[in-house]
């Protein structure tokens, strides 16, 4: 038996995967200090660890699959999830992964693997041939963003993600707000994605729902910029020129 070649189906991998081909774990754990001192095997963090390409010379687990497997319970999430479905037009350095069980952040391979505690167990998804990576769908990945756009990525980004997505499914997104349950959110999504409506083919009912939900509160659209204009509809302050193109280059972009 070659255990190199056995663990190459595992993108990441912990010593416990090892006691299938050993007797005992003591056997197991000299074995992978063997593979880890011939540089076949990185360790990335305590207990997790992944093969290294004989072809490339580079880890074979990816940011995504290794942000899946941190917890039994880890999924991406916000703007990793965005970028796993192709809509970012940068690559970010920091992946954010929600799980229900806490773990320390770290960092492998140049990017950085942060916690996010996870509010909802809906709209999670297993990736098909991703070797294992776990993801929010692409409604609960926009009302995710929306929600801690003040926290991450900012309005600017978290605008942007979005209008890179095409059609959402407006029942997944109300089961998404309702299971958050949090008024200030509904105001955020049902502003953000009507100035969308058309183009994410969303009902009027849709905002009619939204509205419903809102209560009697006035808020700030983002912490960042407590200036603007009032949204009677919404009610929301929201800064001016806040849909316009990034660096405020040209028309409005919707």
């Amino acid at each position: 038996m070659n255990l190199y070649y056995e663990l190459l189906q595992y993108p990441v991998f912990s010593s416990n995967v090892l006691v299938k081909y050993y007797r005992n774990q003591e056997t197991a754990r000299t074995a992978l200090k063997r593979l880890l001192k011939e540089g076949l095997v990185v360790k990335i963090r305590r207990n997790m660890y992944t093969c290294i390409s004989g072809e490339s010379q580079e880890p074979v687990a990816n940011r995504f699959q290794i942000g899946s497997a941190v917890t039994d319970t880890a999924y991406l999430s916000h703007h990793s999830a965005v970028e796993l479905y192709g809509a970012a037009d940068q690559v970010y350095y920091d992946v954010y992964v929600s799980s229900e069980t806490k773990f320390n952040e770290f960092e492998f391979g140049g990017y950085s693997f942060r916690y996010l505690p996870s509010k909802c167990s809906m709209g999670i998804t297993s990736a098909q041939l991703s070797g294992g990576i776990r993801v929010t769908d692409r409604e609960r990945t926009v009302i995710d963003c929306i929600k801690d756009m003040d926290q991450i990525g900012g309005v600017e980004e978290t605008l942007e993600n979005i209008a890179a997505f095409s059609v959402l499914s407006e029942d997944k997104l109300l089961q998404y707000l309702a299971c958050y349950g949090n008024q200030f959110l509904y105001q955020k999504t049902a502003f953000i994605l009507q100035q969308h409506q058309e183009r994410l083919k969303l009902s009027d009912q849709f905002f009619e729902i939204c509205h419903s939900k809102i209560g009697m509160s006035k808020r700030y659209f983002t912490k960042d910029d407590p200036t603007g204009h009032y949204d009677r509809t919404w009610r929301l302050v929201v800064p001016e020129g806040v849909f316009r193109i990034k660096n405020g280059e040209g028309d409005d972009r919707i």
